[in-house]
């Protein structure tokens, strides 16, 4: 069983950036996309990007576009979500999620289809 850990959250000012990570233990020989969501209080969990197990394709949401990229290190277990250009309405609580086993390019925004997911970290954005 993989288990995700995300890191790198807290408070920034509007227009910096921050860069989370998610760090899998356990049986990371299994192949997965990952996926990063956020979540504010009252609110769905909304789809921010993926990246396949190859890092060869990514997804990102429209809404984070241009400012949000993700990236990965499979030798050290990790996936990264770079945030540039923070805005206050980039406050959530960020979750990433991965669905083994898939060792394909193929990626999803739909949180059905990811099976294992970390605590979250949280980030505030301060105008």
């Amino acid at each position: 069983q993989v288990r995700l850990t995300e890191s790198g959250g807290g408070l920034v000012q509007a227009g910096n950036s921050l860069r989370l990570s998610c760090a899998a233990s356990g049986r990371t020989n299994s192949h997965y996309a990952v996926g990063w969501f956020r979540q504010t209080p009252g609110e769905e969990r909304e789809f921010v990007g993926a990246i396949s197990w190859s890092g060869g394709r990514t997804l990102i949401a429209d809404s984070v576009k241009g400012r949000f990229s993700i990236s990965r290190d499979n030798t050290k277990n990790t996936t990264y979500l770079l945030m540039s250009s923070l805005k206050p309405e980039d406050t959530a609580v960020y979750y990433c999620a991965a669905d083994p086993p898939n060792n394909s390019d193929a990626l999803t925004p739909q949180t059905i289809f990811y099976n294992i997911w970390g605590q979250g970290t949280q980030v505030t954005v301060s105008s």
